[in-house]
């Protein structure tokens, strides 16, 4: 009986543990963008995956990834887009072909930010914090953590 309650114990601490990882991502945008709405996370996919290059008023929209090593990307990839970087390096190679270019990619969150504050249109994605100064919050999605940050 003792042992049945340990080990319940060990099973709810990493049920919480894997529960305490989850954290939401934000998609934020430059000011210049005005949506009057959330987007859902199909809208935020469409975006990524170049389906969707204009916002409702005829302006183009500017993906931003973060760099493949990071957790936030990993995070996105899996729990947004439902891909993994292998699946989406072989989707890029056939958008290649047809003219698309994959989104810009930034190094750190500071340098996405400041991308984002200077570039008209453009939209990317941060660890759901606080909301940063000079960007306009256009969803809040809540992504579990991934294994790894790592391709």
């Amino acid at each position: 009986m003792r042992r049945r309650r340990s080990l319940l114990a060990f099973l709810m601490g990493l049920l919480l543990s894997d529960l305490a990882r989850a954290e939401d991502i934000l998609v934020v945008a430059n000011p210049s963008v005005t949506l009057g709405r959330s987007l859902s996370t199909a809208d935020v996919a469409a975006i990524y995956l170049l389906r969707m290059t204009l916002w409702p008023d005829g302006s183009a929209i500017i993906p931003v990834n973060r760099e493949i090593a990071s957790d936030v990307r990993a995070r996105f990839t899996a729990g947004v887009l439902h891909q993994d970087n292998a699946s989406l390096i072989v989707y890029w190679n056939e958008m290649h072909f047809k003219g698309k270019l994959p989104p810009v990619v930034q190094e750190s969150e500071q340098a996405l930010l400041a991308f984002i504050r200077r570039v008209p249109g453009s939209v990317g994605y941060i660890s759901g914090g606080g909301v940063p100064e000079g960007v306009v919050v256009l969803a809040r999605l809540p992504v579990v953590a991934t294994g790894g940050g790592g391709p």
